[in-house]
């Protein structure tokens, strides 16, 4: 074997690891969702507070959610605790769900003479792909103890369409 050809060979197979690794990311984007506080949000450093557990994360941090259809629907549950409803935003795309808002924590309290204040924000994304067709137009979703259920009714599969066209 010449040396050319094993550069080749050695290249070509580094750049189809590559290649896996890139396609390993972009699937596992979908499962994880960034927590990030807002570019107008100013949190406390963790020696700062009493409890640094509410703080939120800095980081990729998993959403735990289900997804699941039965014979008319198809069903999406993510546990997201800590919200009110009215944070949450909830969108359908052409083949995605968007799940989106933003987590707030506020605490308050009197310790002495001092009256102290703690909040915290953090505002997250999480896009599911759904993998047949919905009608957007009559979902529902709901929120309770802490997980969102979005039932999405199935459409009814598009029949491909033949068309004859005229040569001219």
């Amino acid at each position: 074997m010449k040396l050319g050809q094993l550069k080749q060979d050695v290249f070509g197979f580094l750049g189809q690891v590559a290649e896996g690794w890139r396609h390993l990311v972009q699937s596992a984007s979908g499962a994880l969702t960034r927590f990030r506080p807002s570019e107008h949000t100013q949190l406390p450093d963790k020696t700062e507070v009493d409890d640094a557990s509410w703080l939120p994360s800095r980081g990729w941090a998993m959403l735990g959610g289900d997804l699941f259809e039965d014979e008319h629907k198809l069903v999406v549950r993510l546990e997201i605790p800590g919200l009110d409803k009215t944070d949450l935003n909830v969108e359908i795309g052409a083949d995605t769900l968007v799940v989106s808002g933003e987590k707030r924590f506020e605490q308050e309290g009197t310790k002495g003479r001092w009256r102290v204040m703690q909040c915290a924000y953090g505002s997250f994304r999480r896009v599911v792909p759904l993998p047949l067709s919905v009608k957007p137009d009559e979902a529902r979703a709901t929120y309770k103890n802490g997980v969102l259920r979005v039932e999405l009714p199935k459409a009814e599969p598009s029949q491909p369409k033949s068309v004859r066209i005229e040569v001219r």
